[in-house]
């Protein structure tokens, strides 16, 4: 009988929700990505657009497309993405979660935020492989959100590509305020956190936050920063984050990097 081989996890940086739509240099990027990876028995999303005092694993078999945004081109709220649930895996991630302390539990009726099918749509364009989620824990720090990503480690192995879904920078501020036009801020900050990944340094990744050049200014809040730690944790087999893989998404907006990690690539 032949063993399913653990899958790579990643971090996907989901932009603003016009990413949909205009898929810049990251979408067809993800494609392609998508395209390359051995095929997923379900995608499990992790997205700070879905936070909750504990996590929460969204078990329905028909996830709807939640628009929970403002502001947009009406077109974007025309915008479907009709993958199944998959409440098998689904229940297995929440085991998961309960075995390793988390107290966890189910919600049969949650659907997808933007954070998961925006990127989706890129990533896995023809909706076909079923999505859940798992909610991020309000309260968290970076052990925190690296052993979230370490408790769901074993659904690696059995199909799931588990997916980290956030933003490698992330200051609403100067997005709402038009001021993102100083794009050396945002290079800075990913190529430090980049090299922290090729190396597979989870310590460094984990001090990110504190020690990486304008890390506040690309993260005022952490948020949308854990789903990179969530990936990272999720990738670790025992020893410690796996080695990853760049792909270089481009500068959104002029302050939003588009990069994304695979780790534990082959």
């Amino acid at each position: 009988m032949s063993r399913t081989p653990r899958l790579p996890t990643l971090f996907v940086s989901h932009g603003a929700p016009s990413f949909a739509l205009d898929p810049g240099l990251a979408g067809p990027r993800l494609t392609a990505l998508g395209a390359s990876l051995p095929r997923p028995q379900a995608v499990l999303v992790v997205s700070p657009h879905w936070m909750t005092a504990t996590p929460v694993v969204g078990t329905t078999g028909r996830p709807e497309t939640i628009h929970d945004f403002g502001g947009f081109a009406p077109a974007l709220y025309q915008l479907d993405y009709p993958a199944a649930g998959h409440p098998a895996l689904a229940h297995a991630a929440l085991g998961a979660l309960q075995a390793a302390g988390w107290p966890a539990h189910a919600d049969d009726h949650r659907g997808l935020d933007h954070g998961a099918w925006v990127p989706l749509m890129h990533l896995f364009p023809d909706a076909d492989i079923p999505v859940f989620q798992v909610s991020l824990p309000a309260r968290l720090d970076a052990d925190g959100a690296l052993s979230l990503g370490r408790a769901l480690a074993p659904l690696a192995e059995q199909g799931v590509l588990v997916v980290g879904s956030g933003s490698l920078t992330h200051n609403l501020y100067e997005f709402r305020q038009a001021h993102g036009d100083d794009e050396a801020y945002v290079r800075a900050f990913a190529a430090w956190v980049g090299e922290a990944v090729v190396q597979g340094d989870g310590d460094r990744l984990r001090r990110t936050l504190a020690d990486a050049p304008q890390a506040q200014r690309a993260h005022p809040t952490a948020e949308h920063f854990w789903p990179l730690l969530v990936a990272a944790g999720a990738s670790d087999t025992g020893a410690g984050p796996a080695r990853g893989v760049v792909m270089d998404g481009g500068i959104a907006h002029g302050m939003l990097s588009m990069d994304a990690y695979v780790f534990g690539a082959a």
